[in-house]
């Protein structure tokens, strides 16, 4: 298939192009010309044309839970999303904690063929913070990096192995920062809001000390270190000054993080409790800066699916998380809005930057690449329903707001697989 995409704004953060031009596509990959006249033209005028969105931290629940979602309904919302790329994470039921389950999870995404799904391999067997992995031959199964997440590593040695033999054969530890001596029971931010809401809190210092105690053992160990979900001003504090320090540490924000505070859980709004929590408006704002002066380089969902009947069951009980894929663009273009971000360099988050923290062949548009392509119109308004999302899950804290950006089409090897009705 020959086709040509024509008259949009290209931003490729890769390769630092940004002008308006046409995009030309043969066999799957990106190419400086056709060999022969297009065979389907996409007319671009007045959209962005950039590389897939390539998200990685994704809650897929396949296998295991597939009442809440599955790897093609988490694909079908990816791709409705712009994401072209997306890494899931290893707390499903059997957990990701061996290469059998990985296969299973790389061939049921081939079988969907919507999105390129890469699974994060469990550090701990079971997820149980006690013994490591096999991470080499999780690694030689195809997964890209390791976590734990849904739970902290809490272990010190645990971590300080984990940060050696991962670094042996250069993978990234990707930690959900918090220490659960501090956190236990909580459900919303500590301080006025869970005191008002009656309900126990979980307080910053939860995710800093976590996060401080990890950067001295990637010192000790010369291992990479991520924070998943940063969500804290004194977190985001630490990794900049141990960046400054050369250590190979990074970390992602999700779009809730720096779009929404702590009020949205007033009228014990389980739609907006997720683990970490939303916070203050100050560290709000340390997330938004962190991510001006690049010490956060990467923007993640933590997309996180649940049943309504784990959400409707009162504030204390209600599971952590939301549902992130269908949203990532519009929220975060806010960035972009607010002059936090030039649109290369936030686009660039969502793209290179992640692929090359996990060593992705994906986030390009150079020649030679996969045609994986996001096409949006970064002015389109539109209101947000729930109960059209493309996830089995409705768990939304935007449900009924304007949203400002959309996705118009999204390829995957040169085949438009969004819109749905137009997939060849």
């Amino acid at each position: 298939m020959r086709l040509v995409v024509v008259g949009g704004r290209i931003v490729d953060p890769a390769s630092g192009r940004d002008e308006v031009g046409d995009l030309f596509i043969e066999d799957g990959r990106i190419v400086a010309r056709l060999s022969a006249p297009a065979q389907r033209t996409i007319d671009a005028t007045g959209l962005v044309v950039c590389p897939g969105l390539v998200d990685m931290h994704v809650h897929l629940r396949e296998p295991g839970e597939e009442w809440k979602e599955d790897i093609a309904s988490g694909s079908r919302a990816a791709v409705a999303g712009g994401v072209t790329t997306l890494c899931c994470m290893p707390n499903t039921t059997p957990r990701i904690d061996h290469a059998g389950v990985v296969r299973q999870v790389i061939e049921r995404a081939r079988q969907v063929g919507l999105c390129r799904i890469h699974p994060i391999a469990a550090v701990s067997v079971g997820l149980e913070g006690r013994r490591l992995t096999g991470m080499r031959e999780l690694a030689r199964a195809g997964a890209v990096a390791f976590s734990d997440d849904g739970m902290p590593i809490r272990h010190a040695g645990l971590m300080r192995r984990a940060l050696e033999y991962a670094a042996s054969f250069g993978y990234l530890i990707i930690q959900h920062a918090e220490e659960p001596e501090l956190t236990a029971g909580g459900c919303v931010n500590e301080g006025w809001l869970s005191t008002r809401l009656g309900v126990t809190g979980m307080p910053a210092e939860g995710e800093a000390c976590m996060v401080a105690r990890d950067i001295m053992l990637a010192r000790r160990s010369g291992g990479r270190y991520h924070v998943a979900h940063i969500s804290t001003a004194e977190a985001v504090a630490l990794v900049r000054a141990a960046r400054a320090e050369g250590l190979a540490v990074s970390a992602e924000a999700a779009p809730h993080h720096f779009a929404l505070t702590e009020e949205e859980v007033l009228g014990y709004n389980a739609d907006a409790k997720m683990n970490p929590p939303l916070r203050t408006e100050a560290d709000r704002q340390a997330v938004v800066e962190g991510l001006r002066d690049g010490t956060i380089a990467v923007i993640a969902t933590d997309h996180a699916p649940h049943h309504e009947d784990d959400k409707r069951c009162g504030l204390a009980c209600a599971a952590f998380g939301i549902v992130g894929l269908e949203t990532l663009l519009p929220v975060s273009l806010s960035l972009v809005r607010e002059g936090v971000l030039s649109l290369p360099d936030l686009i660039a988050t969502m793209t290179i930057n992640p692929a090359r923290l996990l060593g992705l062949d994906a986030g390009t548009l150079a020649p030679g690449a996969a045609a994986d392509l996001c096409i949006f119109d970064p002015d389109q308004r539109w209101r947000l329903d729930r109960d059209k999302l493309h996830s089995k899950s409705r768990n939304t804290p935007w449900h009924g707001r304007t949203m400002i950006g959309r996705v118009r089409y999204t390829l995957l090897g040169g085949r438009v697989v969004y819109p749905f009705g137009e997939m060849r």
